[in-house]
């Protein structure tokens, strides 16, 4: 049965991470029949171990509804369940793209906070329904009416009305589901219009290659239909059509407004792109869907497999993450240290740090991971600029022709914290530009600092200080002039180039340091002496020493002249100085490992 285009309702649930998006979409499952007691688990949306374990959600998911409402009409509701954290806000931008309305989720006991903001402004820009709705209202600490007013304030909704529900126990649920349907718009679209659909994710299958997810403007799709991606115009051949509902169920014919899936024998990763408007091959429309603004990562590291034979297995494994994940981009390197592999660009550090769990776990890959860091800009003496992603293409030494990357950072923190949090974006070399109070109780600091200071520690540093109260959202705003020097670690005088990274010149001691220091004690000890050196040019800021593992040669000297006991360690000295010019120190893939992981200490 073909759902009529008034019935059919697209609406996102947009909140701050941990506020309950993945339970109410659980809830509205249950509450409407889709899933079944047996079938009942927390989270049911997130599909990947990843998601479950670490309790956030990672990738947007879609389920399709069916509703009967009070009145007894039928609807079709599209629900879009979508990621919490600043990294994967990305993925948020997509999935507003395909809906008409949002679900707004405020928890009521921790109130409007950082990424609150951020995604209301994202479905702003949409031009999307907001219906604001407070969740965790039967939790002791919950405070509705003062969160009402922050929402009134802040974001500047009308919640006199607003839902106080329970995403957990199902309280006032039925309620919201009705608010859905009638605060919501139906799509607008044509039936007979020249086909127009947004590709809004996309992922590999093995057996039946690429799965296009997208939503439906004008016409519609059915099986054996000849179709055309707009912008590399290749054609291919619907082979089924589908809908998540939670499973995937098949059907022959997706109309105007619905959200579905395709298999077309589409093999080759680049020719579905996420963004691209797919169209009729016999009639072609002649302007595309607006798609998505393009993502720039801000964070590179160089990920490399452990045995080269490996390197093609990692490539395949890379394609076919960035064709799921369009922030995720690579490009070849090669290392004097690790050989061949890969330069990656992420959004964030958690961002890196999923992208290489999936690479572990989906493809069975075996990585060793440099150190992250940011996008710099290098300004030529003819006055050009080039981005540096890569600290070994900086010139060795200190620079002031280089620009680093500048964010506005928003932070959400209860008044009783703001003491040592001002004193953490002080000592990050943040600029404050604004303190205003959102509550009496609650403030909103916003700072201007590099963001090489903010994708290290800074978000763990921050949680730490304000007992987990404090929340943060960031945007980039640009480059800003540095002292920048670049930091290289050498043993026994050779410089280990995947070690290599671009520091401000205040904190270069200190990484040097740290960094040497974590080198000597994870090479295991040699027949002759290592030194490990931090150095700017030709500068040693930072040295450590690990003596080499030594034969007693003058056991078996029992008294007599001590002639010939110095004799004997004079030769044994001799011969480790012949060691140390021709040793070849083998840096196991556990000291990089070791060199690389943050230690509080």
């Amino acid at each position: 049965m073909r759902p009529e285009k008034q019935s059919i309702r697209n609406f996102s649930i947009i909140a701050h991470i941990d506020h309950g998006k993945s339970t109410l979409a659980d809830r509205i499952m249950e509450l409407t029949g889709l899933i079944s007691e047996r079938d009942k688990r927390d989270q049911f949306l997130d599909r990947m171990d990843l998601e479950r374990e670490r309790g956030i959600t990672i990738k947007s998911q879609t389920v399709r509804i069916p509703y009967q409402a009070w009145d007894g009409h039928r609807y079709i509701l599209n629900l879009i369940d979508t990621p919490g954290h600043v990294d994967f806000n990305y993925e948020v931008s997509r999935s507003l793209g395909a809906c008409e309305g949002a679900i707004l989720l405020v928890d009521a006991s921790q109130g409007v906070e950082a990424q609150t903001l951020a995604n209301v402004f994202l479905a702003l820009d949409h031009d999307l329904e907001i219906i604001p709705v407070l969740n965790k209202t039967d939790l002791p600490g919950a405070e509705p009416e003062r969160v009402i007013q922050e929402i009134e304030e802040a974001i500047g909704l009308d919640c006199s009305n607003i839902l106080k529900i329970s995403a957990k126990t199902g309280h006032e649920v039925p309620e919201l589901l009705e608010r859905i349907v009638s605060d919501i718009p139906p799509p607008s679209g044509e039936l007979h219009a020249p086909l127009k659909a947004l590709i809004f994710d996309a992922w590999y299958d093995a057996y039946q290659g690429v799965v296009v997810l997208f939503r439906v403007f004008d016409g519609y799709l059915e099986t054996n239909q000849q179709i055309q991606m707009f912008h590399n115009k290749k054609t291919f051949e619907i082979n089924s059509l589908g809908v998540f509902s939670p499973a995937p169920h098949t059907v022959s014919w997706i109309g105007p407004g619905e959200v579905g899936f395709l298999f077309a024998n589409i093999k080759d990763l680049k020719e579905a792109r996420v963004g691209d408007t797919i169209t009729s091959a016999a009639e072609p429309v002649q302007t595309p869907c607006p798609g998505f603004k393009k993502i720039h990562p801000m964070v590179f590291c160089g990920l490399y497999p452990t045995e080269p034979a490996k390197y093609d297995p990692l490539k395949k494994s890379l394609e076919r993450l960035q064709l799921n994940d369009t922030a995720f981009t690579f490009e070849p390197e090669t290392s004097d240290a690790l050989g061949f592999g890969f330069r990656c660009g992420f959004l964030g550090l958690l961002h890196m740090d999923i992208i290489q769990e999936r690479l572990e776990r989906e493809f069975q890959a075996e990585l060793i991971a440099t150190a992250p860091s940011v996008i710099y800009e290098w300004q030529h003496p003819d006055g050009s600029k080039q981005e540096i992603d890569n600290p070994s293409r900086m010139p060795s030494g200190e620079t002031r022709a280089m620009a680093e990357p500048f964010v506005r950072m928003e932070i959400h923190v209860p008044n009783e914290y703001v003491g040592p949090v001002l004193k953490l974006c002080e000592a990050k070399r943040g600029t404050q530009k604004d303190m205003r109070y959102l509550t009496s109780s609650r403030v909103i600091i916003t700072y201007e600092m590099p963001f090489a200071e903010v994708v290290y520690d800074f978000f763990d540093t921050l949680k730490s200080l304000s007992r987990g109260y404090a929340s943060m959202d960031y945007e980039f705003i640009g480059f800003h002039p540095a002292h920048l020097a670049k930091l290289e670690i050498k043993i026994n005088d050779e410089t280990v180039d995947a070690m290599s990274m671009i520091v401000h010149r205040e904190n270069a001691y200190r990484h040097g340091r740290d960094l040497a220091l974590k080198f000597k004690r994870a090479i295991p000890r040699q027949m002759f002496e290592v030194v490990v050196q931090a150095c700017i040019g030709n500068k040693v800021i930072a040295k450590e020493r690990t003596p080499p593992l030594r034969k007693n040669v003058t056991a078996k000297c029992y008294g007599g002249d001590i002639t010939r006991k110095r004799k004997l360690l004079e030769k044994q000295k001799e011969g480790k100085k012949r060691m140390k010019k021709m040793g070849n120190i083998e840096i196991p893939q556990e000291a990089f490992l070791a060199a690389l992981q943050k230690d509080d200490s």
